[in-house]
Formats: C-alpha cells, sequence, structure tokens
C-alpha cells in the first residue's frame, strides 16, 4: 500500500484535480433557472436603460421567451464589439440584441429563425439639402456603430477614414447637427423613434437593404436553440409578439 510520503502525494493530486475542476467552464445560466441574455443596451428603443434598468423590445421579447422556457430573464449588457466572444466564452446563454444574419457570424454562432426584420436606413440632418440619395454619400462622412454591418455598407460609398465609429446609434444621430459626420446609416426603426423624440434629422431615400435579425447561441447548443425557437413560434402564433411589436412600434416588425 502507500506509505505516508505516498499518502501526501495523492492528496495533493487529488485536491489540484479538485482546483482544476472548479476552474472550468462555468456552468452555464440556464441551469441555474436563468436565462442570461446579452445586448449592448445602447440601441433605443430596441434595448436600453430607463432609470437603471434595461427596457426596449429586445429585452421583453427575452423576458417573454425566458418565461415559457420556465427560466428568470436575466438581461445584460456587453459592448456590441464584444457580444460575439462574451457569448464564446459562455458569459451569457444567448445574445437578444437585434443581431442580423451574416454568414460571417454564422461561422461564429448558431441563430434562431429571425424574430424582426429591418432595413438599413440612411439619415442626414433635417436641414441638408445636399444629400438626396445614396449616391450623393461618395466620400462623405458617415457614421455607424462600431462592429456593425452598417460599417461595410458605408465602406461601400466613402473612404475607411471617413467612417466613424460610434458606440451608440443614438449617440451618432445626434451627432448630426453637428456636422461632425454628413450621414449615419442604421436601423430604420431606430431613426423613426429618434425622429418621434424630436431628433432633428431625416430619411434618405427607401431602406438600402432589408436585414434578418435573430437571436444567437453558442455552436452546437442545439437544445437551447429549439427550446428558443418553440418559444419563438409559440409567441408569433398566439399574438403575445404582435402585442410587444405594437407596444414599441405602432406595427408588426417581423413582417409575417
Amino acid at each position: 500500500m502507500f506509505n505516508k510520503k505516498g499518502i501526501s502525494l495523492l492528496v495533493c493530486i487529488l485536491f489540484l484535480f479538485g482546483l482544476a475542476a472548479g476552474c472550468g467552464s462555468p456552468a452555464k445560466n440556464e441551469e441555474k433557472g436563468k436565462l442570461t441574455y446579452a445586448m449592448s443596451g445602447l440601441y433605443k428603443p430596441f434595448n436600453y436603460k430607463e432609470g437603471g434598468k434595461l427596457t426596449g423590445f429586445d429585452v421583453e421579447i427575452g423576458e417573454e421567451i425566458a418565461s415559457r422556457m420556465g427560466l428568470e430573464a436575466n438581461p445584460v449588457t456587453n459592448p456590441w464589439e464584444t457580444l460575439t466572444q462574451g457569448l464564446k466564452a459562455e458569459k451569457f446563454d444567448a445574445i437578444i440584441g437585434s443581431m442580423a444574419i451574416t454568414d460571417e457570424r454564422l461561422k461564429q454562432v448558431d441563430f434562431s429563425r429571425p424574430y424582426y426584420r429591418s432595413g438599413a436606413q440612411i439619415y442626414i440632418y433635417e436641414k441638408n439639402d445636399t444629400i438626396k440619395t445614396a449616391d450623393d454619400l461618395k466620400n462623405k462622412k458617415i457614421g455607424v456603430v462600431k462592429a456593425s454591418t452598417f460599417r461595410d455598407v458605408a465602406l461601400e460609398y466613402t473612404s475607411e477614414d471617413k467612417v466613424t465609429g460610434y458606440d451608440s446609434d443614438v449617440i451618432a444621430l445626434q451627432d448630426l447637427p453637428t456636422g461632425r459626420v454628413d450621414a449615419v446609416i442604421t436601423d430604420k426603426m431606430v431613426g423613426v423613434m429618434g425622429m418621434k423624440e424630436g431628433l432633428k434629422i431625416k430619411e434618405v431615400g427607401d431602406p438600402l437593404y432589408v436585414d434578418e435579425m435573430a437571436i444567437a447561441v453558442r455552436k452546437g447548443d442545439s437544445d437551447l436553440l429549439e427550446k428558443i425557437n418553440k418559444a419563438l413560434e409559440e409567441m408569433i402564433k398566439d399574438g403575445t409578439y404582435e402585442k410587444i411589436s405594437n407596444k414599441w412600434f405602432d406595427y408588426n416588425i417581423l413582417g409575417e
């Protein structure tokens, strides 16, 4: 059998194994009775803070999904450009933050069915008469949210040094009257809400394209993805989705 030295060595080995187990990947929040879902918190009216509390369309969609899964909703914020990495690092279970489905993102995450559709819209200061079509953006200063698909669109019209990245679409839109940027490309609904709240901006033409927004989960997390899709389908079928959409936008933004 073991001598005293051997027993001490065995205890040390077992202790180290215990530490390793304790330092492994954190348990999913879903397994703790919560659905933790992330967003930037800077994308009004989809997700933003009011009185220190997260609110908005994305937040309420997440709350309803969590409820139908029998879980507590736990919305959290992370900088937009770090959301995908945070998801892969298991900081949260899902991203419910108005993330568009793209081929590049599909390499890193799995997406649910679309939960709304919207377009990339050009906005300018309401007194700007020099930009009347998308073609007029050539060589202009354009504001977009950092690491968004809107940045790629902006680069189709102007050079990289003339594209300014913002943490928030609203801050970018607020910059239009200052002249720091000539135009902002963002989600149509963000601009519509901004105009309703008094931002002195206006649309240029029709949306440049239509995005399908979906909920992102970690690659291979098929169980969670199936539950989210089931909840979404139920919400759409029983009218709950439309009720939430009407509350924020006065119409069904899924377009089905």
